[in-house]
């Protein structure tokens, strides 16, 4: 497909497969007399040089791939769409890093993180933060390749590993402090200013994401959950937003992550909030004249 832009056409809803996120928001769409389009990522095509004609009305970015979703988004708002979430929070929001030093700029409580750009400085890192040392791929989601480092003997069997692959990516090392935490994290949802629903995650591993088996049930909105999920939001660009908290055994909030693309499956079953109808309203009345 081909890219174009016009106020009275269609959204677009770019995605990668068709999960049951997707699935309530074509309903959500359907409900509403929204006419839509659904857009394999792997066929679009962006011609550069060629001037933008009338068409889609605003894009719905469900893609699951960090690179395929970032380069889409330009190429859409380069034919002057208005994208769901833009480009520039998904390339923070897709990058641990970048996350990390939007939070640290914006004053927003996290982790101790420390980051090394080779493995011959990889060690120091993981020493400075100290054992536990919990070590994150810098582009990665659903708890993929985190590695709980208790010693120095498990840090440098893990670096080998890491620099026998010879990857860039896997060269540089995001290493954050393991937080001792109550069997649970917490993911909340925000969309644009307002803070709609928010979940523990409940899990007996140390990993506490739904695609690893954990559980969900309802958290209570409390007064400082909700303004630290929307300082955080704002600290990435805002927009459509899961953010991630994880609680020390005193009790205090730290924000892990915001995530720029968010499945909402177990959020919706512990909480019975139509998401996918917020999320649809969010974006509607986005794009109100």
């Amino acid at each position: 497909m081909t890219i174009s832009a016009g106020q009275d056409g269609p959204l677009a809803v770019l995605t990668t497969r068709t999960r049951l996120e997707e699935r309530l928001i074509f309903e959500a769409l359907e409900r509403r007399g929204v006419p839509y389009e659904q857009i394999d990522e792997r066929r679009v095509i962006g011609d550069l040089g060629a001037p933008v004609a009338g068409r889609y009305r605003g894009v719905l970015n469900r893609s699951m791939s960090h690179t395929r979703s970032l380069y889409a988004a330009r190429l859409f708002e380069a034919g002057n769409l208005p994208v769901f979430n833009p480009s520039a929070v998904i390339e923070t929001c897709g990058d641990k890093i970048l996350t990390s030093l939007a939070l640290a700029g914006a004053g927003i409580p996290t982790p101790v993180t420390v980051v090394a750009l080779t493995p011959d400085a990889a060690l120091e890192a993981i020493e400075r933060v100290g054992y536990p040392a919990v070590v994150k791929p810098a582009v990665g989601s659903w708890g993929r390749l985190l590695a709980k480092v208790n010693d120095r003997d498990a840090a440098e069997a893990l670096i080998e590993h890491k620099q026998s692959l010879r990857s860039p990516v896997h060269s540089v090392f995001y290493v954050q402090e393991y937080i001792d935490k109550p069997g649970r994290d917490l993911r909340v949802i925000v969309l644009g200013d307002e803070v709609v629903a928010a979940v523990y995650r409940r899990s007996g591993h140390w990993i506490t994401n739904t695609a690893r088996g954990a559980s969900t049930e309802r958290c209570p909105l409390t007064d400082d959950l909700v303004k630290l999920s929307l300082r955080a939001a704002q600290a990435v660009g805002g927009g459509m937003l899961a953010v991630d908290l994880i609680e020390r055994a005193t009790g205090e909030l730290l924000v892990t992550e915001v995530n720029h693309t968010m499945e909402f499956h177990g959020l919706i079953q512990a909480t019975e909030v139509d998401l996918a109808d917020l999320v649809v309203g969010h974006v509607l009345g986005a794009l109100a004249p």
